[in-house]
This record gives structure tokens, sequence and C-alpha cells, in this order.
């Protein structure tokens, strides 16, 4: 497995873990898939590739802000 795939777990699992023990959900509601999805679209798109440094790191930042924000707020938690 590459890089670029075990990060995409790991976003999703992040995302996972902060709806159900941060937020009280069953589930990913539709407002985090659509952050997962997003994630893992610029995961797919990114222009380095498997030779990727940690997004924190990166010299482009590829996210929305607001995307960028939710997404950090995830990460803090995790």
């Amino acid at each position: 497995m590459g890089r670029i795939e075990r990060e995409k777990r790991v976003v999703a699992r992040m995302v996972e873990l902060y709806c159900k023990h941060k937020l009280g959900l069953d589930g990913v509601n539709d407002e985090f898939r659509e952050l997962v999805d997003y994630a893992h679209a610029r995961l797919g798109r990114c222009r380095f590739g498997e030779r990727k440094t940690a997004c924190k790191k990166c010299p482009i930042h590829c996210y929305k802000p607001a995307m960028r924000e939710k997404i950090r707020a995830v990460m803090r938690w995790a």
C-alpha cells in the first residue's frame, strides 16, 4: 500500500472517530462525508504523489480555506 492510500485511510478514520466521539454521532454525517471525499480527491491529485510530505509542511495548499479549517479541527482533535 502506498503513502496516498494510507493517508486516505487515516483521514477517513480520523473523521469517523471525530464524528463518533467528539460530536456524538452514530456515523459520519453528510457534512463530514463531503470532507472525506474532498480530502480523498485532494490526495488523489497531489502533484507530489508518493513522495509527498505532510500536508502541513507542503508549500502548496490545495484545500479551500473552509475545508482546511474543518480538516484542521478534526486533526487537532485526533
